[in-house]
Formats: structure tokens, sequence, C-alpha cells
């Protein structure tokens, strides 16, 4: 694993200085002879959150075909075998190249160049972020290399899960004690090379202590180590607002097409744009877009279907028809379905396997009559000025019809809502309710129903109103759901909790955390079931026997092959076709 990582990572050193425009990045050297030697804590600290970043979010995609957020079209490729719960290892890779060879291969030296000048701030946010990337590590892979990783060592031992835990708390709470110190002015201000928070500690601070109580709340299983007044107590300090959450600001720039050295993407883009909204295979489920349409069955729709869920124009005259959802429960996968949509823009009609297909009109190039249907499925696509050279971010057909209409979070410019007060006060919400605080728990889940909603709302407004979906949620609408559609404190429930912080979260790893730490449980998660194609093939069960479910990803294939004793050793199964339905340490009921 090591000689892998270090000549990739000099690779990754080289493409620092030479991928990005932003003033972080600037350096005063030769660009055609960089060496590790000149990077700055600035210009490495940017690049460790670009990476650490993209690794997340990687996760967090591809954790939604597991939740069921997220479907694919009928392929072979690891996002559809993933949302069919039949994992191929392709999975795997993506989240550990990112966070070991394009993160982790800066940490010693940033951490050296810091030291050197006094810099606790970017201490702070190296501790903070060395964290984050060990904890994702966990909660994806189960046990992994942690105390010998990073270092000299060519086949590091692999650690548990509770060792890996307890280190990455111990580091977060080593971030918050550097973040509290007073830099000298000899150092570096954090400002410089801050892409997260623009060097602001105090939002450093807030969000060290909400992802401490994002962790203490994930050991919920863990009855002699869950204490729910201390996940309160970090909540305390951690964002109390929509105004003190991490957010990350993503750019469609014309200019950025160089890319980053691991996958040739955009640098600016957001990392749904970049994993999923490129192209036109990902499809949102039945289950999501029922979630967001009835709530509870309550009949009222939430504001955000608008905009989390894909449109595209139909007709003559032109209009906005909004996609449906795959349901996961039929046949459609195994069908050869769903297959994208393709459109006539010619002003004549043209013959396909059998009929005519007028002028200006969708339709689906296929023999199959069965599959003519699926022109109701609209992708989370969205084009860019960057990587597609296109005059905006709508995918249109070339007559200009709208082919689809993207979504909040599959824009090239959306942003990342790396810790938020959303999630603060659905955990909050959570613990409450299990507390037996009905009242608190319906005032924590009302807030944080409220906070993504105008979280939504302060990006949306900068469109203005272009179309349905990329337009302000109109107030009349939010004050219509939150009135008849999320229930009363009289009739709170976990169910309501748990779902909501769901769509809050879309996108992220912790969605597939919290499925995990309630068994999937449709008591929890309404309406929801595993994918019918997994009930009937045998080479999805063989991975994730009946009985037993998506629990952990297999280890990439560098660790099987250049460190397969180590990985051996780690788990009885490490190795077995099986791995996938082992839980990871927190997720085993104690």
């Amino acid at each position: 694993m090591n000689n892998y990582k270090k000549i990739l990572s000099l690779l990754v050193v080289l493409t620092l200085f030479s991928s990005c425009s932003k003033k972080w990045l600037d350096i005063n050297v030769d660009p055609n002879t960089p060496s590790s030697t000149v990077a700055s804590v600035k210009s490495r600290l940017a690049w460790i959150q670009h990476y650490y970043l993209y690794a997340q979010g990687t996760a967090g995609t591809r954790a939604g075909y597991v939740t069921q957020q997220l479907t694919f079209i009928s392929s072979t490729g690891q996002q559809s075998m993933a949302a069919g719960w039949n994992p191929v290892a392709g999975m795997s890779t993506t989240p550990y190249q990112f966070f070991f060879v394009g993160a982790g291969s800066n940490f010693k030296d940033l951490e050296e160049k810091a030291t050197a000048e006094n810099a606790y701030h970017y201490l702070g946010a190296l501790k903070a972020i060395r964290a984050m990337g060990f904890m994702l590590m966990t909660d994806w892979y189960g046990e992994m290399p942690y105390s010998e990783a990073l270092g000299e060592i060519n086949t590091p031992k692999f650690d548990d899960g509770k060792m890996i835990y307890e280190g990455c708390l111990a580091d977060i709470d080593q971030a918050i004690a550097y973040f509290n110190m007073t830099q000298p002015n000899t150092a570096t201000a954090l400002s410089e090379g801050d892409s997260w928070n623009a060097g602001n500690v105090d939002k450093w601070l807030k969000m060290c202590y909400g992802l401490k109580a994002r962790w203490l709340n994930n050991l919920s299983k863990k009855s002699s180590l869950y204490k729910p007044d201390e996940v309160l107590a970090a909540l305390e300090k951690s964002p109390l607002s929509i105004g003190e959450s991490t957010i990350i600001s993503h750019q469609d720039d014309p200019a950025d097409n160089i890319g980053d050295i691991l996958f040739a993407d955009p640098v600016k883009t957001s990392i749904v744009f970049n994993n999923a909204g490129m192209n036109t295979n990902t499809l949102v489920t039945k289950w999501y877009a029922d979630i967001l349409t009835n709530f509870d069955n309550t009949g009222v729709e939430d504001p955000r279907a608008d905009k989390l869920l894909p449109w595209a124009q139909y007709g003559s005259p032109k209009q906005f028809v909004r996609s449906k959802g795959i349901d996961m429960q039929s046949t459609i996968r195994m069908n050869a379905g769903p297959i994208a949509a393709s459109y006539n823009a010619d002003g004549n009609a043209i013959q396909n396997n059998g009929r005519t297909v007028p002028p200006h009109s969708w339709y689906v190039n296929s023999a199959n009559s069965e599959r003519w249907g699926d022109t109701v499925y609209v992708s989370i696509k969205s084009s860019s000025k960057g990587y597609d050279s296109d005059v905006s971010d709508t995918y249109k057909w070339k007559d200009g019809v709208v082919a689809a209409s993207g979504t909040f979070y599959s824009r090239p410019d959306a942003p990342t809502h790396l810790l938020g007060y959303p999630e603060m006060c659905f955990i909050k919400a959570e613990v409450l309710f299990n507390k037996g605080d009905k009242a608190g728990a319906y005032n924590a889940y009302v807030s944080g129903i409220k906070g993504h909603i105008d979280l939504m709302n302060m990006k949306l407004s900068t469109y203005g109103n272009e179309n349905v979906s990329k337009s302000p949620m109109a107030q009349s609408k939010i004050d219509n759901f939150l009135t008849k559609g999320i229930g009363t404190a009289a009739d709170i429930t976990l169910a309501k909790i748990m779902t909501q912080k769901f769509i809050a979260l879309s996108f992220s790893q912790q969605n597939w955390n919290d499925m995990r730490r309630y068994d999937f449980s449709s008591m929890v998660y309404p309406g929801w079931k595993v994918p019918y194609e997994y009930t009937v093939t045998s080479a999805a069960q063989t991975k994730i026997p009946q009985g037993k479910q998506f629990r952990r990803v297999r280890q990439v294939s560098h660790e099987i092959n250049y460190n397969s004793e180590s990985l051996k050793a780690s788990h009885p199964n490490a190795l077995n076709d099986d791995i996938w339905s082992f839980p990871v340490w927190w997720d085993i009921k104690e």
C-alpha cells in the first residue's frame, strides 16, 4: 500500500502547482521545476481539503445507491450493481484513493511546516481532516491501517474500528485545542489557505463539535459507550444556526478544464456533479420521490420536491414535467430498464422501431415496447460551462428543449453541506425522542426541516426564477408543508425524525450510517425495502446472504494485492465474498 501511495503522492505534489487559479494555490517558484519543499502550508491545506472532500463526496453519492435515494440504469457498472445490492469491487476504490493518496500524502509535510511557524490553526484543520478521513475509512471499510498508516511501513497492520474511532475523537479534541490557541502574527493566517470556512476559526470550532456530536451519536448500539448527554453537550457548541454551518461553495468556471491528477475531473465543481451529475445514468427512486411528495401519507407535498427531483420539458407548447421515481420493488431493472430517453429535435417525423416519432418529441430507442414508457424518467444530469463547454448548466436538446433540469445538489455550482445546522437539529431530535422528551424532540425536528429549507433557499435565490427547479421555494408552499405536512408534537415519531434527516442529508454517507444503526428498519424508514432484484439474484445473496444487510464495503484491491496478510488478519471474512454483510465495529450491538 505504501509504495503505491508514494508513486501517486509525487504526482499529486506536482499537480499542486498547476491545477487551479484560486489565490491559496498561488506560488512564487518556477512552475516547471516544482518540488515538495516549496509547497506552503496554505497551498497544502487547500489541496488536502479538495481531496478529502472528493473522498467523502464520492462515498456519500455511492451510499445513495445503497440507501435507495438513487438508482442507475441497468448495467454491470459499480453504481448499478450497488443499487441492486449486488456490489462489485469497483465501488470500493475512489474514497480510499482520494483520502490516502490525495489528502493523506500531504499530512506529514503540512504538520511539519505548520509546527515550524506555530501555525496552530493549520494544525487544527489538519487534525480535523485527519479525523474526518479516518472516520470515513472505518465507516466504509471497517478495519483499516491506522496506527501504521501513512508512514514508512510497506505492509501496515490493520487496526479495529474501536481503535480508529477513539483515535478520531482524540484528534477532534486536539483540533479544538489548536483552534482555541492564538497564532503569532508571523504564522500564515488561516484565511490564506482555507477553502472551507475562509479562515473563520469559530466556524471550525462549531464544525469540530458538530462532528463530535455526530460520531458520539453513531455509538447508539454500544450500550456501555453511548452517552446521550455527551451528545447533547457537544450539540450546544455545534452550529446553532444555518449561518454557523460549514458550507462549501463550488463554481462552474469555463477555465476549470485541467482537472486533478487522479480523475481529471474539474477541480472547482461540486463533488455530486463530478460523481453523478455529469451523466444521464443516475436517477432517483420511487421511495425517495414518495417521501418528498407524500411524507407521512398526509398528501401535502414538500416544497423541496421540486428542487431535489429532476424535471424535463415535454409537449407542444413545451411544459415542465417532474420525473417519476424508479420503483426498486418492481422488475424494471431486470428487464433492461430504464433506458435513457432520446429526442427527435428535427422538424420532421422519424421512423424508429416500427413507429413514427413526431418532430420535437421524446422516444425510447428500443425494439422492446415495454421500455417505450421510460420517457417519464429523467436523470439528475446537469450540463456545465466548464466540463461540457455549454452556455449554462441546464442540459438541453439541440433545439433548446430541456432534457434534464439538474437537481439542487447535482449542479456544478451546487453547495456541499459538509456539516450543517439541520443535521445538528435532527441529532438532537433523535436523542431527545429516545430520552422520552417528545416536546423537545418535536421542536428540534421542526427546526431541522426549516433550517434545511432555508439553507436550500439561500442558494436557490441566487438563480432568480430560471425554471421550476432553479428558483426559490415559495413561502406559501413552505408554510403549508410546515403547518399540514409534518405532524405535531403529539404525534412525533422516530420515523418522522429519521426520514426528514435523510432528506436533509441527501448524498451523505451519514444516511447509510443511520440506516445501519437502525438495521434498515421499515418502522424507522417507512416504505423502505431491499431492492426486489436482490431477492431473486443468487450472486447478490452470496455477497449479502439472506437475512443480512449491506453493512460495509469490501477492501480495495491495493490492500488485497499488496497487503493481503495484514488484511486477512484483520477480520475472519476479510477476503470472503460475504464481507459486504458484516457490520463495522460501531454497528455491532452490545
